[in-house]
């Protein structure tokens, strides 16, 4: 948490001039790994429909988990029949792991069930992309694209468009590779690059907004509808930028009692909600995938919704049409 923070400060940490070595190291071997695939010493697959990767150049944070869902949105709307592949971090499941609406976030993974349950389409599992994209155009021969949830550096899956996301607050922290900074790519990999979005405002590097707004809350045992929460509260998260939500909490009037952070795909148990036994928690709709068996009845979740800009929805379809044709 410490080390994450540090990430976006202005200027390097003097602690983490120590790490410099090992982002030299991760340079070295990102682009050794890249030049493989380039010049095909190592081999791209390609499938047979369509594939749009919804990805960062940074660690988490930046909002592809709404975006993928409001992709599906688009693309249903427009005829299509997508599907989506994702890694599973932290999932128990055998991959390629298909997901079901009755799974669990441990056997699943929480941003995979989350998408199965919002999305209403095929969600197929596996680190290995390529395995997950195989398994579902098997099992799902109706599917006509493809969307990867993260994957960008997923070089072994052949991709034909790239949303790539910034987190327009954070940007690109201190623009150091891992683990001296945040990012996985430099930002080179946003130069030239076509589609570059983010969410929330506006960023320099970023040629789309994506408009993103906070849903009804919803009790988190039984996600039924609730006019707001009742207050004083704890407000808890365990996902990439938790201050965002908590941020968020703040524009709509809610000031928390203590806002508690968790690392990104926590595994909740009820030891983690001690300190607020009895009291009133707010948490994300991720989060509340992971509590909901042990959740007790004044704990509630918000859900967010993103709405993709008319003219990059004109833009994804023409280019869908032209991979088609």
């Amino acid at each position: 948490m410490w080390l994450q923070r540090r990430w976006y400060d202005k200027r390097l940490h003097p602690l983490l001039y120590l790490l410099a070595p090992l982002s030299l190291l991760f340079w070295l071997l990102t682009n050794l790994r890249r030049s493989l695939y380039r010049f095909g010493l190592l081999r791209t697959h390609k499938s047979d429909v369509p594939v749009i990767v919804v990805g960062n150049i940074s660690v988490g944070g930046t909002g592809k988990t709404p975006l993928t869902i409001a992709l599906v949105e688009c693309l249903k709307a427009q005829g299509y029949r997508p599907g989506i592949v994702s890694r599973g971090y932290g999932a128990q499941a055998n991959f390629p792991h298909t997901v079901s609406v009755d799974d669990d976030a441990a056997t699943a993974g929480d941003e995979p069930l989350m998408l199965r349950r919002k999305c209403e389409c095929p969600v197929v599992t596996s680190p290995r992309r390529v395995e997950a994209i195989q398994a579902l155009r098997q099992q799902y021969p109706d599917v006509d694209v493809i969307i990867s949830d993260d994957g960008l550096q997923h070089y072994a899956m052949h991709r034909d468009i790239e949303l790539i996301l910034i987190d327009a607050e954070r940007g690109i922290g201190n623009g150091w590779l891992l683990p001296c900074g945040p990012l996985r790519e430099g930002p080179w990999r946003l130069k030239g690059a076509e589609w570059v979005l983010s969410l929330y405002a506006q960023h320099p590097f970023a040629q789309y907004v994506v408009e993103v707004t906070p849903q009804p809350w919803r009790r988190v045992i039984d996600n039924e509808s609730v006019a707001a929460p009742p207050t004083p509260c704890y407000a808890i998260a365990g996902i990439g930028n938790p201050h965002r939500f908590f941020h968020g909490l703040r524009q709509q009037g809610i000031e928390p009692e203590r806002c508690l952070e968790f690392p990104d795909h926590h595994k909740f148990t009820p030891a983690d909600f001690a300190e607020a036994a009895g009291k009133t928690i707010l948490m994300t709709e991720k989060d509340a995938a992971k509590c909901r068996e042990f959740a007790a009845d004044n704990w509630f979740y918000q859900p967010i919704a993103a709405q993709l800009p008319d003219d990059l929805s004109a833009k994804l379809t023409q280019q869908l049409r032209k991979l088609s044709a």
